[in-house]
C-alpha cells in the first residue's frame, strides 16, 4: 500500500568536501593523487541516488521537501560548545583533520548543521501527522560522531540531533535506533550507553570499523543496560544474514522495547561492490529489510518510521540501493531494475556458511533471551 513519505533534500549537503584524498589516504608521500573525485565519502554516491529518482518518475511520488539548519540551540542538546567552537573555526580558516578519519573543508560547519535539520525536521514531519513516514538525504553522515569528537566522516550525531529535538518538541518517550550501516554506529551508542529511553541496535561487519570492533558483549551500563543490542555479522554473509539477524534478534529487541518511533541509520556500505566493506548484501536486501521494518513500526510505533542516509561509497551501485530503500518506504514500484542483482545473488554464501552465522545469531539471541 502506498504511504505519504516525505522526502527531505538540500543541494548544499552535497557541496561539503574532504580535501584531496585517495579512497580515505591523504594526498601526500606515497599516496598519489586521484585521478577524479578522490575521498571515498564523495557527493556522487547521493547525487546519483536522487537523480535516478528524478528520472525513474519517484521523486514526483514523493513530498520533497527541503528545511531549515540545526540551531545552536538543537546542536547543544547532543554537542558541548567547546566542540561547536572547534569545529567551526577550523571550518571557517578552510578545514582540516577533525577527528580520526574526519577531513573537512570549506564551510563543512554550516553544512553539517544542514544536514542535521534535514534529519530533525524528517522526524518533526512524520510525528506532526503530516507524512506516513520520511527520508532525509543527509550529507555529511552522522552515526560515527562522538558528543565531543568527529569520527569516521561524521562531525555532527544526525540521528541524536533529531530525536533530541523530537523529545523536547513532542515529549515523545521511546525511540529505537537500528543502524544498519555496515560500520558500528559508535557514535550514538556513545551518546545513548546509559539512558533507558532510546534503544540502539547495530548491525555490522564484524571488526570492520571502528577497527577490530564486533561489540556483541555491550549491552548499556547503569539505567541504560539492556537497551544496546550489537549485532556484529560475518564479511560475506550477504542477503540471508542480515534477514535472519532482523528477524531472530531485531524484531523481537523492537518488540520489548515497544518504541513510539523508528529511526534507521541507513547506510549502503554493506552491499556488495562497496570499497569499504565485504558483506554481499544487494538491492534486494535493503528493499526487504525496509519493507519489514514498515510492518514493524505499523505494529509498534503508529508506522512512524523516519530513515537518515548514512555511508555507502560505491557510485554506481549505491543509487539502485536507495531507490530500493525508498520504493518500499513509498509504497510504489518504478522501472528501474537493479542492473548487478543477479550477479550480487550468484556470490552469496553457501548453506554452510549461511548455517554458521545463523547459530552465532541463534546464540547471541539465547543470551539476550529473545
Amino acid at each position: 500500500m502506498r504511504r505519504r513519505t516525505a522526502f527531505f533534500f538540500d543541494e548544499l549537503c552535497l557541496w561539503h568536501s574532504a580535501s584531496q584524498h585517495a579512497l580515505i589516504l591523504p594526498v601526500g608521500g606515497w599516496v598519489q593523487p586521484p585521478a577524479a573525485a578522490g575521498h571515498a565519502e564523495s557527493p556522487e554516491t547521493k547525487r546519483r541516488l536522487k537523480n535516478l529518482m528524478d528520472v525513474s518518475g519517484l521523486t514526483r511520488q514523493l513530498d520533497l521537501r527541503s528545511a531549515a539548519p540545526a540551531s545552536e540551540e538543537d546542536l547543544l542538546r547532543v554537542h558541548p560548545a567547546h566542540y561547536l567552537e572547534r569545529f567551526k573555526a577550523l571550518s571557517d580558516t578552510g578545514g582540516g583533520l577533525l577527528g580520526d578519519h574526519a577531513p573537512i573543508g570549506p564551510g563543512s560547519y554550516e553544512i553539517a548543521k544542514q544536514a542535521a535539520g534535514l534529519a530533525i525536521a524528517a522526524v518533526d514531519t512524520v510525528l506532526h501527522g503530516e507524512a506516513d513516514n520520511a527520508y532525509a538525504l543527509s550529507r555529511p553522515p552522522g552515526h560515527h560522531c562522538l558528543a565531543d569528537q568527529a569520527m569516521g566522516f561524521c562531525f555532527l550525531a544526525n540521528i541524536p540531533l533529531a530525536i533530541e529535538a523530537a523529545k523536547a518538541r513532542h515529549g515523545i518517550e521511546r525511540v529505537a535506533v537500528i543502524d544498519w550501516d555496515v560500520h558500528h554506529g559508535n557514535g550514538t551508542q556513545a551518546i545513548y550507553y546509559q539512558r533507558p529511553d532510546v534503544l540502539t541496535v547495530s548491525l555490522h561487519q564484524e571488526g570492520c570499523f571502528p577497527a577490530g570492533y564486533g561489540g556483541a558483549a555491550d549491552r548499556g551500563e547503569g539505567a541504560g543496560e539492556g537497551c544496546n543490542l550489537n549485532i556484529p555479522l560475518l564479511p560475506g554473509g550477504g542477503h540471508d544474514a542480515y534477514l535472519y539477524a532482523f528477524e531472530r534478534l531485531v524484531v523481537p529487541a523492537l518488540a520489548r522495547f515497544r518504541p513510539q518511533l523508528i529511526v534507521v541509520a541507513c547506510g549502503y556500505d554493506a552491499n556488495a561492490v562497496d570499497p569499504l566493506a565485504r558483506m554481499l548484501a544487494h538491492s534486494g536486501t535493503f528493499r526487504a529489510l525496509t519493507a519489514r521494518l514498515r510492518q514493524v513500526a505499523e505494529e509498534f510505533a503508529e508506522g512512524r518510521l523516519v530513515l537518515v542516509h548514512e555511508g555507502g561509497y560505491s557510485e554506481a551501485y549505491v543509487p539502485f540501493c536507495g531507490q530500493a530503500v525508498i520504493e518500499a518506504l513509498a509504497g510504489v514500484n518504478t522501472a528501474v531494475e537493479d542492473p548487478l542483482l543477479g550477479f550480487i545473488e550468484q556470490q552469496q554464501p553457501n548453506a554452510e556458511v549461511r548455517a554458521l552465522q545463523r547459530r552465532l545469531l541463534d546464540r547471541q539471541a539465547e543470551d539476550w533471551g529473545l
